[in-house]
């Protein structure tokens, strides 16, 4: 299945074998994803998994063929992938953009699975003033060289906050008074009509298909951006720029 897929990650990506990687994770090494043999066993792969848990690392169970492609070294069933960025807890980062009296804003990301569209909101969310990303780790594009160069830089300036599921992400929000708003095709106001001079997070949906039903029931604001009725949507990453700007003019823009 795997053996004539060709490895496209760097080499100085990897962290191989057991010991390699509990000791990367001890000494705090931002992670983007491990791969674990299936049979796998013993003490340091519960080591790992816990790690995995406590630091919401995505952890991918894959048969030997697929560690075999990332390496001729003995990799003892665990192939680790070091992150091309730091990630931050999301409460650290509200509470620094409180703390510095700014007005939180933030973007969701649910099920953006490419990584250019990645790296594209990132750049539009940074350059309209936006205090970070939110990235569930699973169902969203991981940050690649492809994201990072998409984004012109803006992934290594913009913080970035990995949470469990999209669910905690709205806990996390609502606990410190951010309203949530959803990007949707229809059957919502317009974003030109709404006021997001208060502290806000908007979620951008999936390529395919919007946002999931959770986030549809969940949201306090379902925004629809205004467009011509002769075709069926944005892509994910124009849309998220057109939001961006919409609330930095409000926030910036005095008529």
């Amino acid at each position: 299945m795997y053996k004539n897929k060709p490895n496209t990650i760097p080499e100085n990506r990897l962290i191989i074998g057991r010991k390699p990687v509990i000791e990367a994770l001890e000494a705090g090494k931002h992670i983007d994803k491990i791969f674990m043999l299936q049979s796998a066993a013993g003490g340091e792969t519960q080591v790992i998994k816990k790690f995995c848990k406590d630091r919401n690392i995505p952890l991918s169970y894959v048969p030997q063929e697929k560690l075999n492609r990332f390496t001729r070294a003995n990799h003892q069933g665990i192939v680790a992938l070091a992150a091309l960025i730091d990630f931050l807890p999301l409460q650290d980062v509200i509470d620094q953009v409180v703390s510095a009296g700014e007005v939180p804003l933030f973007i969701v990301l649910d099920g953006v699975t490419d990584t250019r569209n990645l790296g594209a909101i990132a750049r539009s969310a940074y350059c309209f003033g936006a205090h970070g990303l939110i990235v569930p780790i699973s169902n969203n594009a991981a940050v690649t060289e492809d994201a990072v160069k998409t984004s012109a830089g803006a992934l290594e300036k913009l913080p970035v906050c990995k949470v469990p599921s999209i669910q905690q992400a709205f806990d996390i929000l609502r606990m410190n008074g951010i309203s949530i708003g959803a990007t949707t095709l229809d059957n919502a106001d317009y974003i030109t009509k709404l006021d997001f001079t208060g502290p806000v997070a908007v979620v951008m949906g999936a390529e395919d298909k919007g946002v999931s039903p959770f986030v549809s029931r969940h949201a306090d604001q379902l925004i629809q951006i205004p467009m011509s009725s002769n075709f069926d949507s944005l892509n994910v990453a124009v849309a998220s720029g057109v939001v961006c700007y919409e609330i930095f003019k409000q926030r910036n823009i005095k008529s």
